[in-house]
């Protein structure tokens, strides 16, 4: 029942880069797999259940890096770690967010999620306290929307760790943090 269900959301992500998420149908899914809009909906009564089915992961990892950065001492530190945090959860899903980052569609819905709208904006917080006022949060909005789209297909070509270290770098001089060379952690990676 498991793969069954991972099969939809696999499909899903892949309808959704090609027709945004607004533009994907459960009847679009189950012709993607070859088996009727019931057999889609017998696991996901609607689009939307679907798309937080899709987006679970990462509201777990999300989670995961904003408790992290939050739960240390200094705001420059608690922002490397939000950094470092999220850019691990954007490589470990670079078929997804890249999707969701320009689906106004996708925006919507999941704006609407408490949970997820109240851990996106930890975690722009814990970016925009490096600069106190309106300047970090565009820093921080920047960094967060930046990293998502440069991890997007036009960087498949890039080996992994390289990427990671790229972005946390160039996340780094955009929130004016300390540089620090980063080592490669291919095992968070796949």
């Amino acid at each position: 029942m498991a793969d069954g269900r991972q099969r939809f959301l696999e499909a899903a992500v892949r309808l959704f880069a090609r027709h945004s998420v607004a533009g994907t149908s459960l009847q679009m899914i189950g012709d993607e797999l070859g088996v009727t809009k019931a057999a889609v909906h017998h696991h996901f009564r609607s689009r939307e259940e679907l798309l937080t089915a899709v987006v679970e992961p990462v509201r777990v990892g999300l989670r995961s890096t904003v408790a992290a950065a939050e739960a240390l001492r200094g705001r420059h530190v608690r922002a490397d770690r939000a950094l470092t945090g999220f850019v691990d959860l954007v490589l470990a899903n670079r078929e997804l967010l890249p999707v969701l980052q320009g689906d106004p569609g996708a925006a919507e819905l999941l704006g609407s999620h408490p949970d997820l709208h109240d851990l996106t904006g930890r975690l722009t917080q814990l970016l925009a306290d490096v600069e106190p006022g309106p300047t970090g949060h565009v820093r921080a909005d920047a960094v967060l929307s930046g990293t998502a789209c440069a991890a997007g297909p036009r960087s498949n070509h890039i080996d992994p760790a390289e990427l990671r270290a790229v972005l946390i770098e160039t996340g780094r001089r955009a929130l004016a943090l300390r540089i620090r060379k980063e080592q490669p952690r291919t095992s968070q990676l796949c």
